[in-house]
């Protein structure tokens, strides 16, 4: 049973748990967008396929909310707020090197993919099949013992793996992120999408949705992450 956050005629808002896959691929393993599917058809007695469109996606070791469009109407308007930025996706991520990373700054690379391997990397300005990618980040508390930074990360543009990538180009690879840093097959990336801002596609309304990352990364700033999720709570209600 997916965890659902937020459901209307629309639109659904759910968690992805890590290592699950937002949509199938050749591999075949299941998907957050089936299991929707699935939900939809069994809840409401849908006969026939299912139409649920995908909004956006997270990398398969990383978990957080993932919006998706009950309609095409929906999915044309809320996609567009993706291109346009006008949907936020924020992240909490877990950094090595806690100690020497600033507490607060923005990042601007040029990203280019491997076709062959699916690994991106950063690239010179101009390069072949060069993108541009933008965050900005804040350090919400630090580690001493384990030398690790709890991020909250604003992406500005969304490039295929881009926090991963970004931040290990900086010097600062994600705990447990075995692409781009150390870690362990299957184990979870930790970063999590965490704050989702978007418009209902329909009533034209702010909607915010929180979810608390998971992980054992993230357990040393349980408290740090708690007074977060509550600050942006707040915020939300204003």
């Amino acid at each position: 049973m997916p965890e659902i956050v937020y459901e209307d005629n629309h639109l659904i808002v759910a968690v992805k748990p890590p290592n699950l896959l937002t949509q199938g691929d050749a591999t075949g393993d299941d998907c957050l967008l089936d299991q929707l599917k699935l939900y939809i058809k069994e809840r409401y007695h849908k006969p026939g396929d299912v139409y649920l469109g995908l909004v956006h996606r997270l990398d398969r070791p990383v978990g957080g909310l993932v919006a998706f469009a009950r309609t095409s109407k929906a999915a044309s308007r809320l996609s567009e707020q993706l291109r346009t930025h006008a949907m936020a996706r924020e992240y909490l991520a877990v950094a090595e090197g806690g100690a020497s990373m600033p507490d607060a700054g923005e990042l601007h690379d040029w990203l280019v993919q491997d076709e062959g391997t699916g690994r991106v990397c950063a690239a010179s300005p101009g390069a072949p099949g060069a993108k541009e990618a933008r965050l900005s980040f804040r350090v919400l508390g630090r580690d001493a013992a384990l030398d690790t930074a709890l991020v909250h990360v604003r992406l500005q543009t969304g490039r295929k793996h881009q926090i991963r990538v970004q931040l290990a180009h900086s010097g600062h690879p994600l705990v447990a992120d075995m692409r781009y840093g150390r870690g362990v097959r299957g184990q979870p990336v930790a970063l999590w999408g965490a704050v989702l801002r978007l418009t209902h596609p329909t009533r034209k309304e702010p909607m915010t949705f929180l979810s608390a990352p998971r992980g054992d990364a993230f357990l040393p700033y349980a408290a740090t992450i708690s007074g977060f999720i509550n600050d942006q709570r707040k915020g939300a209600d204003l």
